[in-house]
């Protein structure tokens, strides 16, 4: 596919101008391919991933064919979640630096209504909304969509896995029918076939999803570990790339929020991103990456599809997804305005052959390698110290010890010996902070195989610090026991039938068995 320059398309000079200061050149395939079929007023299907250039293949279209003087929303754009609707807000805004006349307004849930109420009074041409709080605007009657000549549905196939299908449909009959409707997903389901059916006009289809998905600037690597050694992988992998902006996934909030605690911990700078936290919240998070406040930011996949940061160096499946798409999601988050990234997975167990479907279904190369040894590490930090140290005698910042140093030299110690002491006692300082208790094992294709019949057990054991919990329940287990004993021998002596129930509540208490210590009881009985 030819990729169209910006310079060449027929675009007012204020949008140009913005595009330019953007630093945007040449098109995306997917802004190559829709744009020019937007400008004549086409509906359009775009089937593209996240970081493809969506936001701006409709964006410029749109911005150009708003009528200034017309102060009515004349376009929508539907977003499933607040952080997309963010970012689009964001992009448009940047595109209209030069544009005063036109205005792009965002209403979500979670912000303040009166705010969005007043912002809607100066009357904006642009809307970008969630489905919830454009019905309830709709329903309250502070936004009129009469006026609408252009719709857009973003990331259509994951408002539709959300439940907003009637939404989407209520919105859509409220618009007149004398529009362009515009829909851009990552996938085609059935539901997404039956909206372009019932409310776009001979659709043209463009598909651009391989582009996407084949991008070589993206070095994807795989590691083979338990389960309880993730975190301490997660921490040896950033000091070793000594990666500035990281992106960490997991699958469940629980699980974010004691990943960023175990990070924090360590000393790293990092937040959670998932959809307990409230509206300023995520926003002070996200306004933190980009700033580079934050340098870890662990998130669910519900802010996989929202976020829009150029500067991710690295994105961690610390889990591997549940859903195969949302693996090729995660990884479009690094690599982007022509950098490289990297994308490490964790696997455990029989995860291993999801991984291998999605190497094959999405012509993905995921590489295996070892987690990095202390040793490796230990090289790591070493150097950056030399580095520093060459830097500080760069700069002549050294001189006020050299005195120090000359009273050890005269106790007949060389300048080779106390530089090499003065490194040690660094290293090691900094080495007795970072844990080294979680032994890394090699999983072979005969621990791959019998990991199932163990699974059960190690999933109560998945993480760091829990080992003491599992201790204490031991010693409760043997109270127990002992306490049932010295009752059975007082039943014993007292000639009483011994009443098993009293028994096994104490042990059910703790978790055990109730079927199974009753059988144990009743062998002791006899």
């Amino acid at each position: 596919m030819r990729k169209l320059r910006f310079d060449d398309l027929t675009l007012s000079k204020t949008l140009q101008k913005a595009i330019a200061d953007i630093g945007f050149e040449e098109a995306t395939p997917i802004q190559s391919a829709t744009i020019p079929l937007l400008f004549e007023n086409k509906d359009i299907v775009g089937q593209a991933h996240t970081g493809t250039g969506k936001t701006a293949a409709f964006a410029i279209p749109i911005i150009e064919k708003i009528d200034m003087n017309l102060k009515e929303i004349q376009s929508l754009v539907l977003c499933p979640t607040r952080e997309l609707a963010i970012q689009v807000t964001e992009e448009f805004r940047k595109l209209l630096k030069y544009k005063d006349e036109i205005t792009a307004v965002s209403v979500y849930g979670g912000q303040d209504i009166n705010r969005q109420l007043k912002a809607l009074r100066k009357g904006p041409q642009i809307l970008i909304g969630t489905p919830g709080r454009t019905i309830d605007h709709l329903k309250r009657g502070s936004i009129n969509l009469n006026k609408v000549k252009i719709a857009v549905l973003d990331e259509a196939d994951e408002m539709l896995d959300m439940g907003f299908k009637k939404d989407i449909e209520y919105i859509l009959s409220s618009i007149p029918s004398e529009r362009q409707t515009i829909m851009f997903s990552a996938t085609i389901p059935k539901d997404f076939l039956e909206l372009t059916k019932k409310f776009q006009k001979e659709p043209q289809f463009i598909d651009v999803t391989y582009q996407k998905i084949n991008t070589p600037k993206i070095e994807q690597i795989y590691f083979e570990l338990n389960e309880n050694s993730k975190p301490e992988a997660l921490s040896r992998l950033l000091d070793v790339y000594n990666i500035k902006l990281a992106l960490v996934f997991c699958n469940t909030k629980n699980k974010v929020d004691l990943l960023v605690d175990l990070l924090k911990n360590r000393g790293y700078f990092a937040e959670g991103l998932h959809g307990d936290l409230n509206q300023s919240k995520r926003d002070l998070v996200m306004q933190s990456f980009r700033n580079g406040t934050i340098e870890v930011l662990v998130a669910t996949d519900v802010a996989g599809r929202g976020l829009d940061i150029n500067n991710v160096e690295a994105v961690f499946n610390f889990d591997l997804p549940y859903d195969d798409e949302d693996y090729v999601h995660r990884i479009g988050r690094t690599g982007r305005a022509g950098k490289n990234g990297k994308a490490f997975t964790f696997i455990v167990g029989k995860e291993i052959y999801n991984l291998k479907r999605i190497e094959k279904n999405y012509n993905l190369k995921i590489v295996s390698q070892k987690v990095p040894t202390v040793d490796e590490l230990e090289d790591v930090k070493l150097q950056n110290y030399i580095d520093k140290i060459k830097t500080v005698i760069d700069e002549g910042k050294h001189h006020k010890y050299l005195n120090s140093i000359e009273r050890i030299i005269n106790d007949d110690y060389t300048s080779i010996d106390i530089a090499a002491a003065l490194l040690n006692v660094i290293i090691m300082n900094e080495f007795e902070k970072f844990e080294k208790s979680i032994d890394f094992k090699e999983i072979s294709e005969y621990d791959r195989n019998n990991d199932s019949k163990n699974n059960r057990k190690k999933k109560s054991n998945n993480w760091p610090g829990r080992k003491n919990s599992v201790n204490n329940r031991n010693n409760n287990k043997n109270n127990v026991l002992n306490r049932s004993k010295n009752r059975h021998k007082d039943h014993q002596n007292n000639n009483s039938n011994g009443d098993w129930r009293e028994l096994v509540k104490d042990y059910s208490d703790n978790n055990y068995d109730r079927k199974e210590y009753r059988n144990r009881f009743k062998k002791k009985r006899k």
